[in-house]
């Protein structure tokens, strides 16, 4: 009973429930969030036009399937992400330590860099398309520009959060390894590049739901083929008012998304275990 009452409890704690409860707990949410769906659409509250009922949505796949090649179009989109953040990483990673490692390049840039993240993203693709035209290539160049926006800044922000000596938290590494007599690679490849990247990862991490809207935007502004991505494919349903497929699309991309926000977490506990309290594997 008293487990019960934390679960009802302002602020309170499920880490007594074991596992299993768990997952049988939220697996009953979403039944129960189906259920409400299905009632809402049974009892026409909402018209099918605007909000099709679950079991239709669920029968949608069928066609989305055999008929467009829906499993080609998630592939395109999902190596449109993986490109976009390796790029993305590649480039954010030098150019920060760059512009903030030193200090004639963080009074020169380093004090401007965040202001990038105010850009409107979406407005910015016309620019991409009269630079690169409309190829695949420009798509790739879009996205990876959407997400270096957030992961440069972030590179920077960390470093000056490491060099900054009022952090006492932080800036104690920096006192320790000059103390023991470091060169500056030493610092860079003991202190600098560990630090920066353990903290910025989780922040890799959040863009998974930003990514994913910018490839929607992207593909449904250009469309290079039959199998362009899930983007165009909603961008045709709509145009055909196929609402259940609109929705099933939607909620793949969701699925989607949570496959790649699991797949980042566990690369991140492999590559940095001291975050969750554990030993390294290799």
């Amino acid at each position: 009973m008293s487990v019960v009452k934390e679960l009802f409890k302002l602020g309170g704690d499920d880490s007594s429930l074991s596992k299993s409860a768990k997952i049988i707990i939220t697996v009953s949410g979403m039944f129960l969030i189906a259920v409400i769906w299905q009632t809402v659409c049974a009892l026409g509250i909402i018209p099918e036009k605007i909000l099709p009922s679950p079991i239709s949505v669920i029968k949608s796949y069928v066609p989305l399937i055999s008929e467009y090649e829906m499993f080609a179009n998630a592939w395109y989109s999902i190596k449109l992400n993986l490109m976009s953040y390796i790029y993305a990483i590649l480039i954010s990673l030098p150019f920060g330590f760059f512009i903030s490692l030193f200090p004639i390049n963080n009074l020169i840039i380093g004090k401007y860099i965040n202001s990038v993240r105010y850009l409107p993203i979406p407005a910015m693709s016309g620019i991409f398309i009269a630079i690169f035209g409309l190829t695949f290539g420009m798509k790739v160049s879009f996205l990876t520009f959407s997400l270096l926006i957030y992961i440069l800044p972030a590179v920077a922000n960390k470093v000056n959060d490491l060099q900054n000596p009022t952090n006492d938290k932080d800036f104690v590494y920096l006192q320790t390894i000059k103390t023991l007599g470091a060169t500056p690679w030493q610092s860079f490849s003991y202190v600098y590049f560990p630090y920066v990247t353990r903290t910025v990862s989780q922040e890799i991490i959040t863009l998974t739901g930003i990514s994913w809207s910018y490839i929607v935007i992207v593909e449904m502004l250009y469309k290079d083929g039959s199998v362009s991505g899930i983007g165009a494919l909603i961008q045709n349903m709509t145009r055909m008012s196929h609402m259940p497929e609109v929705y099933a699309l939607l909620l793949l991309v969701i699925v989607i998304g949570i496959c790649q926000d699991m797949c980042l977490k566990f690369i991140d506990k492999l590559l940095f275990p001291s975050k969750y309290n554990r030993k390294k594997l290799f």
